[in-house]
């Protein structure tokens, strides 16, 4: 039966595409990680309360990121080469999604608008984080292997997912309501598209690697894209809605250390 727990059980029992998949994984983990440190660095002084709360999830993302690799270790493998069509965070930079990098790389201070995209781009990508790790945790979160990272890791973005909202409910209230949510719509339409394609990317290298039938390939294809249009008439708006969590202030302490996986 071909279902999301059987495609990554038959991930998790292939090395190459474990490999692959941990890859992607680290390799936009650590990415996150440097740019929140960056973003962190360039708070404006009207937000630099916030300094803290973004240095936390910048190594939470690290974090994250030497997780994967560990877990890689663990089984004797080298980080391969992530595929440019697989690289969720490059791509959505290239649809002008969140700060491009060129600007973090630079030493000027960001505005109060560029917290607000950074923040409602977290929102977004951080809902489709938290689902995804729910979902691993229903299917791995007692997995011998994998039990520890996925519980560890889905725990944290939830926690990234409940700081954004709390953090644009404040700015909403603040009198930046409209600019949040011109700037939440901009986001998820090209998240919707960007996560599409890279859905279908990394399902056609794992396909390659696994050896599927040409009929399972499209099969898992048209559902990639059946998904898509869902989320573009219903879903999405889950995505760019804003509720008080029930987490309060999740990023106000200290980020925890990654586990040894030896």
């Amino acid at each position: 039966m071909l279902s999301a727990r059987s495609l990554f059980q038959e991930i998790l029992d292939n090395d190459d595409a474990y490999r692959l998949f941990c890859s992607i994984a680290a390799s936009g983990e650590t990415q996150g990680g440097w740019e929140n440190a960056r973003i962190a660095a360039l708070v404006p002084e009207a937000q630099r309360a916030l300094a803290p709360k973004i240095a936390r999830h910048g190594a939470d993302e690290d974090k994250h990121g030497r997780i994967f690799q560990a877990l890689l270790r663990k089984r004797g493998l080298e980080p391969c080469e992530v595929p440019g069509d697989t690289d969720y965070t490059m791509l959505l930079e290239r649809h002008g999604i969140g700060l491009a990098h060129a600007r973090l790389q630079a030493d000027t201070p960001l505005s109060e608008q560029d917290i607000i995209t950074y923040l409602a781009h977290s929102r977004v990508t951080e809902q489709r984080a938290s689902e995804q790790m729910r979902m691993l945790l229903r299917y791995f979160g007692d997995h011998p292997e994998l039990g520890r990272a996925v519980r560890m890791i889905s725990d944290d973005e939830d926690n990234h997912l409940a700081y954004c909202h709390e953090e644009l409910l404040r700015l909403a209230r603040a009198g930046h309501g409209p600019a949040i949510h011109r700037t939440l719509h901009t986001c998820v339409r090209a998240e919707l598209a960007v996560y599409r394609d890279v859905s279908l990317a990394v399902m056609a290298r794992m396909g390659e690697v696994l050896g599927w039938s040409g009929a399972r390939g499209r099969l898992l294809a048209a559902g990639i894209h059946a998904a898509y249009r869902y989320e573009r008439v219903h879903g999405w708006r889950r995505m760019v809605s804003l509720a008080s969590p029930e987490r309060r202030d999740p990023l106000g302490g200290p980020a925890t250390t990654a586990p040894e996986f030896a």
